[in-house]
């Protein structure tokens, strides 16, 4: 991989350059625990370096590399390049106080994603909210959250959005949303108003796909949890399912994982209206409700 086709975001890049080492030593025969006693550490090291999650340190990337059989200096050069982009503070780091560690990991992953489908429940996905929409979800938790901290948070998501106008390769954005999150006027009928009218011009964007799950199609496949579907654009990085709740978050992506949430999605897609419909939906909404 070029450094120019690098992925956005440390965790992906380091994702890729894990499983890179994974498979030098695997090829070379070696166990975790000897590759550890080389680099003066020990096995579950090994591990955190494969699965990207923990940050590199160039000389033991080298000794690793030589230690699995690597005699081209410059293609060890450009592993070592690699890990040094790695290491470097994500573009959310200016904002890190007021994110979690367990939301960390996803924001790299969705920059990175290539498409990023997601469904929910009851809000608008965070790639759609409006600043004031935001804001009034953020505010129901306030009493142990500073209002700075808030603001903060409320700046974090509008900086996510930017990955949909990205000049270069711009993710596509394909979300099912259950009518009722176009109901409940989060903020008061005014904020909910703009925000459907935010939905609407959304649906005109190339790369933004909104389909909705009407109250008349009954049960659905999506009738539990909201969850958010990444794939990426590097065949070295596998799909993965993403699902919060309100003290953490779950990363899936074991195979038979993926695939189900894959065969719910695809599900929830046949089963909501048509894309091109969506506008028409939203409209009616904000005429029998928000007028």
């Amino acid at each position: 991989m070029a450094k120019e086709d690098n992925p956005t975001g440390p965790t992906a890049l380091r994702m890729i350059i894990g499983g890179q080492l994974r498979r030098l030593r695997e090829a070379a025969g070696i166990t975790r625990k000897a590759a550890g006693f080389e680099i003066r550490n020990s096995e579950s090291k090994i591990s955190r370096m494969e699965l990207g999650r923990v940050s590199f340190r160039l000389r033991d990337v080298e000794d690793l590399m030589v230690m699995y059989g690597g005699t081209d200096q410059d293609e060890i050069d450009r592993v070592l390049m690699l890990c040094r982009e790695a290491n470097k503070p994500s573009w959310w780091h200016p904002y890190g106080d007021a994110l979690p560690d367990w939301f960390q990991t996803y924001l790299d992953l969705e920059s990175a994603a290539s498409t990023i489908r997601t469904y929910e429940v009851q809000l608008v996905p965070g790639l759609l909210q409006s600043r004031d929409y935001a804001r009034s979800l953020l505010m129901l938790g306030y009493g142990h959250t500073p209002l700075r901290e808030i603001d903060n948070r409320i700046e974090l998501r509008l900086a996510r959005q930017k990955v949909l106008d990205r000049e270069v390769d711009p993710p596509t954005l394909w979300t099912v949303i259950d009518e009722a999150a176009l109901h409940r006027p989060f903020g008061g009928y005014g904020v909910m108003r703009d925000q459907l009218k935010l939905l609407i011009e959304a649906c005109d964007r190339p790369n933004v796909r909104i389909q909705v799950v009407r109250f008349d199609s009954g049960a659905h496949s999506g009738a539990g949890a909201p969850f958010t579907w990444l794939r990426f654009a590097y065949p070295e990085l596998d799909d993965v399912i993403y699902m919060e709740h309100l003290t953490g978050g779950l990363y899936l992506d074991r195979d038979s994982d993926v695939d189900a949430y894959q065969a719910a999605m695809e599900h929830l897609c046949v089963q909501a209206s048509p894309p091109r419909d969506t506008q028409d939906i939203i409209n009616s909404i904000i005429r029998d409700h928000y007028s």
